[in-house]
């Protein structure tokens, strides 16, 4: 089975998988960002998109999953939004162009996945002075644990600033773990996820 395949198939075991609202992180750190352009990786059903384009930015979304993009856009003119809704597979396939802020949130997938690859273009898409956003899990949650021969890798923060190979021109704003829970299935699981925020100086 194709990753494509996959993440659709994980998308029609039912009609919403994600709760539709923004991620914390994301509100909480460019919730006061002047509005510019924006690249959202991994978008899913489009809570971050929908909620960035709602605030005034030119947003680009891109996911893998067909499925996914088709909630999106339907979640989208419910919103009344305007999203570049575009399905990629980011390992192979990136968007041109220079963006003001790139999200990457929770971009893990349970098999062979050359994150490290896609978040290195990731960085190269940041415009002079903008920011890129990633937001990932330090521990691999209640719903696949039997399943630790597939597990993705999980880094820490400085692992993932280092792996970017960044070099000078580039200031780190955030580098932290954080705790978080989680509800599946009416049980609160506690959990660790990471954050790095960097700023491509102009």
């Amino acid at each position: 089975m194709s990753d494509e395949q996959a993440w659709d198939t994980r998308y029609s075991e039912n009609t919403r998988i994600w709760s539709g609202r923004p991620n914390v992180v994301l509100v909480r750190e460019v919730g006061d960002v002047p509005p510019g352009r924006a690249l959202d990786l991994g978008c899913g059903e489009g809570g971050d998109a929908i909620w960035l384009a709602g605030r005034g930015w030119q947003v680009t979304a891109v996911d893998i999953s067909g499925v996914a993009l088709a909630r999106a856009q339907e979640h989208a003119a419910e919103a009344g939004v305007t999203v570049d809704w575009q399905k990629r597979d980011l390992a192979s396939d990136f968007p041109d162009g220079e963006f003001d802020l790139v999200s990457a949130q929770f971009l893990h997938f349970w098999g062979a996945f050359d994150r490290e690859g896609i978040l290195r273009r990731a960085v190269a898409a940041v415009a002079p002075g903008g920011l890129l956003l990633i937001e990932g899990h330090m521990d691999t949650g209640p719903v696949h644990r039997a399943e630790h021969e597939n597990a993705p890798e999980l880094p820490a923060p400085a692992e993932v600033i280092a792996s970017l190979a960044l070099g000078d021109g580039w200031e780190v704003l955030l580098a932290e773990e954080h705790p978080r829970e989680q509800s599946v299935d009416g049980v609160v699981h506690h959990r660790v996820d990471s954050t790095v925020k960097l700023r491509r100086r102009s």
